[in-house]
């Protein structure tokens, strides 16, 4: 390689990395102080797909309610830092699950962007008009889960919630593991799973239009027959990403 072809190959270089800008998912996930746990998560949950569904940026305000351990709030903390901010929402019931990976993520490391909200789910303390996205990932269908130490939920006041604080415009995201055809929302409790039709009707009943989906968590080798904690399957379901918009 000629002294023109090296300088020509490193401007190229520096070009595509200055094309990586603040605010965006790719700066997000290249950030040198990522947890080597979320580096590989990434490989399965393709968040340079699934965030920019959101259409969001610096500034923005979003809510990731049931956010476990905290994996995409951090991510998207990131992208609207500074003057936006993530709800790390979690209830009681997700703290308890999600406690180790909690103090993991956040103990002697800042989160930038990210503000926890821990609430039940009767009050969510959203407000109104205040959210430029919300998401709930993977734990959509857990509105239709009843279990010792989990709360029976209102999905419709829960939802009205939601609704309520988007702003006109916001979005609405959710990901969760398909359930086989015509099985609504059975498949919830023993499954942890639930029916992509279903769950297309029933948020669109609540008001929101769906704008937007993608295919790239899904897993055809599924059959949707095992629990979605199977060790079989345990990260490797079927999955489908829907966006809603409030009007």
């Amino acid at each position: 390689m000629t002294s023109i072809q090296k300088t020509l190959a490193v401007t190229g270089l520096l070009l595509a990395t200055c094309s990586v800008q603040a605010g965006t998912i790719e700066e997000a996930m290249a950030a040198a102080d990522r947890l080597p746990a979320d580096l590989k998560r990434d490989q399965r949950e393709h968040p340079e797909v699934v965030v920019p569904l959101l259409n969001i940026g610096p500034g923005s305000r979003v809510a990731d309610i049931f956010a476990g351990g905290g994996y995409s709030s951090e991510l998207i903390g990131r992208v609207v830092a500074p003057e936006g901010v993530v709800l790390m929402h979690n209830n009681q019931a997700y703290l308890s699950f999600a406690a180790k990976a909690l103090a993991e993520r956040t103990e002697g490391r800042e989160q930038v962007g990210v503000q926890r909200h821990d609430r039940e789910v009767n009050d969510l303390d959203l407000g109104a008009n205040t959210l430029d996205a919300a998401m709930i990932i993977m734990s959509y269908h857990d509105l239709y889960h009843t279990a010792e130490g989990w709360p029976l939920i209102d999905a419709a006041d829960f939802m009205a919630q939601i609704v309520a604080a988007l702003k006109p415009g916001g979005r609405f995201l959710i990901v969760d593991h398909a359930a086989a055809t015509n099985t609504g929302n059975t498949a919830a409790q023993d499954l942890h799973r639930i029916d992509e039709a279903y769950a297309k009707q029933d948020i669109e009943s609540y008001g929101l239009r769906l704008v937007a989906s993608s295919d790239a968590l899904r897993n055809p080798a599924d059959d949707h027959t095992k629990s979605a904690f199977d060790p079989e399957i345990r990260g490797k379901t079927d999955r489908f990403v829907l966006v809603f918009e409030k009007p």
